[in-house]
């Protein structure tokens, strides 16, 4: 898959990409990242991105026509047959949740991702572009980059060869989302989330107070553990 990101700052997608999983799968080769400055499709001498608001408000709104050009660029550099989606992050947003991720690693092979700033992206963007309008929660961010950095990682770690299928299993969301591909159904209520983890050292103490490891997980009895998970996993849906 392939992500054109559109922002002002691309150093801060780019630093970001080049580690962990993420990094390991653009070194595979299963996704590539690229960044497209706003400012050089910026307007004048100045090179300006953004406007005061129409209607009189505070602070600046992102203008159209550099983002529209940046679009444009990436538009005729690829072919229009691909499986392609573009997405607008925004407050007033739908909210980004892993049923996102897991449709959208499987419906496109390209997404272009507009990052806002300021007072948020003149609104023509949006509808030119036919964009998808994104939350990543209830609340407000200084910039878009970071609602783009947390979609590049929910679907490239979905993506196949980037993470060993075992260590999704027991995910948290994982289970509906295959419950809900296999049946057509949506679970019952809420969403299943993972049960709590440990490790060794099997006591952790921290100021003058010890914290064990649960008991069941040291008993070697398997289906012991296994429905103690399970317990864990009923009191924590959400």
């Amino acid at each position: 898959m392939r992500f054109d990101v559109i922002t002002l700052f691309p150093e801060i997608i780019s630093s970001y990409v080049g580690a962990s999983v993420v990094g390991r799968a653009l070194k595979q080769r299963i996704a590539s990242v690229h960044t497209h400055d706003l400012r050089a499709y910026g307007i004048g001498r100045h090179k300006s991105v953004d406007d005061r608001p129409y209607g009189g408000g505070a602070g600046m709104v992102l203008s159209a026509p550099p983002i529209l050009s940046a679009a444009e660029d990436i538009f005729r550099s690829f072919s229009a047959s691909r499986k392609r989606s573009v997405v607008v992050f925004s407050a007033k947003g739908k909210q980004f949740t892993q049923k996102h991720a897991y449709q959208w690693s499987r419906r496109y092979d390209h997404m272009i991702l507009v990052c806002g700033r300021y007072e948020g992206i003149d609104e023509r963007v949006r509808i030119a572009l036919r964009a998808q309008e994104v939350s990543i929660g209830p609340y407000v961010l200084t910039d878009g980059e970071i609602p783009a950095l947390a979609v590049i990682s929910a679907i490239i770690r979905l993506l196949p060869g980037a993470i060993r299928l075992d260590s999704l299993q027991e995910e948290s969301f994982w289970g509906d989302l295959l419950r809900r591909e296999r049946t057509g159904c949506s679970p019952a209520a809420g969403h299943t989330v993972e049960y709590p983890h440990y490790t060794r050292p099997e006591v952790v103490e921290f100021r003058g107070k010890k914290y064990r490891v649960p008991s069941v997980l040291l008993s070697g009895d398997h289906s012991r553990v296994a429905e103690w998970r399970r317990e864990k996993v009923q009191k924590q849906r959400v």
